[in-house]
């Protein structure tokens, strides 16, 4: 099984990006993180980060045929792009949506996810936690343990 991770904008400055928001543990710590998650799990993982809409949705269009499943967590494009939405849609693997925080309690203008839309299951709120509950849902969807 193979897994590609996507991290969106500004993920890159966790630990120093609104700790009390997003955490105090870096980029770096959350890639250790998925790493030995996908190690402990016998999974292999592919980890991409990009500030720019566009490098998403091309490492997205670049995954068909290449990966089983998508771990995305777009970040802010979860509010504003149909681009990733469409992306996801049209590669048609199976994805799960993750976010650090509990963003259906924050503003107003983050309670709508495109990419959400796209995802057979969304994780928030959990921390890097998040990523772990992904990832081990996708073992299973795509072990035919449990159905969509």
């Amino acid at each position: 099984m193979k897994l590609l991770v996507i991290n969106g904008p500004n993920l890159n400055l966790l630990g120093l990006r609104e700790p009390a928001i997003y955490g105090r543990q870096s980029f770096k710590a959350l890639e250790n993180f998925i790493w030995e998650t996908c190690q402990q799990e016998g999974i292999e993982v592919e980890l991409f980060q990009s500030n720019h809409e566009g490098n998403i949705v091309d490492r997205i269009q670049e995954a068909y045929g290449v990966f089983d499943g998508i771990v995305i967590n777009p970040a802010a494009y979860t509010h504003t792009s149909v681009a990733i939405l469409d992306a996801l849609k049209a590669v048609a693997l199976p994805a799960v949506e993750v976010h650090l925080s509990d963003v259906s309690s924050r503003e107003s203008f983050r309670q709508i996810s495109y990419a959400g839309m796209a995802c057979v299951k969304t994780y928030m709120g959990l921390g890097f936690e998040g990523y772990r509950q992904a990832i081990l849902y996708l073992k299973a969807l795509l072990g035919g343990i449990i159905s969509e």
